[in-house]
């Protein structure tokens, strides 16, 4: 796949722009939405991101996820597989873990990736807790951005360059992440819609 990838500075209105589109998800979707985060770098004050919008729908069951998808379809949200599996740690391989549907933004709208996952699913989990970890840990979140950066500059016209460079990284500082939530406690907080 050819895609220019572009790392932008931090843009405060991405926060904005998350809202109306939860708002928008959750008049949709309603109560099949358990919640609604956002997700990614853009979710991090100060973290410089691709302009994509990332949202995470957590719902009870992935086996009834057309309550959800059902609705976001008809609105013209765009869905190219029944289901899909995050990749971690190089594996693929089809795990109820890494289990998700992925939407898009509806055709010429701003881009937004939609991530459905299922709750107390390590992919699930994995979104919030890195987030809340770059939102927390000012150095871990310079250093990913560097390595963001630096991806981008060398696979400036090659997304999956861009990401087979970053994703090592990404999950090296999970393992972090995944330390510094248990030091603090950590727990999904309540800033989803």
């Amino acid at each position: 796949m050819s895609r220019a990838v572009v790392v932008e500075d931090y843009r405060p209105h991405w926060a904005a722009e998350f809202t109306c589109l939860a708002g928008r998800i959750r008049a949709l979707v309603g109560p099949a939405a358990i919640r609604i985060d956002h997700i990614g770098s853009t979710a991090v004050p100060g973290l410089g991101a691709k302009d994509v919008i990332d949202l995470q729908i957590t719902v009870g069951d992935l086996d009834h996820v057309d309550a959800v998808a059902n609705p976001l379809r008809a609105a013209g949200f765009r869905q190219d597989e029944a289901f899909g599996y995050d990749v971690f740690r190089g594996n693929g391989a089809p795990d109820l873990e890494l289990r998700k549907v992925f939407l898009r933004e509806p055709e010429g709208e701003r881009r937004a990736h939609i991530h459905v996952r299922e709750i107390g699913r390590f992919n699930q989990r994995y979104a919030l807790v890195f987030r809340d970890y770059l939102r927390a840990a000012e150095d871990a979140r310079a250093a990913y951005e560097q390595l963001k950066r630096e991806a981008a500059r060398i696979f400036p016209d090659s997304i999956d360059g861009y990401l087979q460079l970053k994703d090592p990284g990404f999950h090296i500082l999970y393992a972090a992440a995944s330390l510094w939530a248990e030091k603090v406690g950590w727990r999904p907080g309540d800033d989803y819609r």
